[in-house]
């Protein structure tokens, strides 16, 4: 029961996700392709609610949930960052999903995902085994 307060949200996130078509493989081929700017749409949309919640936080000091100072570090662009983001686009190309939609699409019955959820288990675990060695 404790934990409704968690599965809720998610809940929610995911007919939010689904509904909204953003785990649609058809329509993430369709961005990928220039087609439809639908997902772009969606993307600039978090994109700007991120903005405008990183600017709360600045702004009205905002703490965490027990209390304690947010703090947002900077990341350094390098080699590394520019290999990672390739290859996430291309599994997100690929598969038609990125981490959160893997759930919803599990969730929708889209057994395939079962696939895509696997290889980012094995992809984090690879991550965490050769991280040493990675550019970063």
């Amino acid at each position: 029961m404790k934990d409704l307060k968690y599965i809720l949200p998610g809940i929610l996130f995911g007919i939010v996700l689904t509904k909204s078509q953003v785990i649609s493989w058809f329509r993430i081929n369709s961005m990928f392709k220039f087609e439809e700017a639908h997902m772009y749409l969606i993307i600039c949309s978090a994109i700007a609610i991120g903005l405008v919640s990183y600017l709360l936080i600045k702004t009205f000091k905002i703490k965490d949930v027990k209390g304690g100072k947010i703090k947002i570090s900077e990341k350094e662009m390098n080699k590394g960052v520019v290999i990672g983001g390739a290859i996430f686009g291309l599994g997100w190309a690929v598969t038609g999903a990125c981490p959160g939609p893997i759930f919803a699409q599990i969730g929708a019955g889209e057994l395939p995902a079962i696939f895509t959820f696997t290889g980012a288990i094995i992809g984090a675990f690879l991550y965490t085994r050769l991280k040493s060695k990675l550019p970063h």
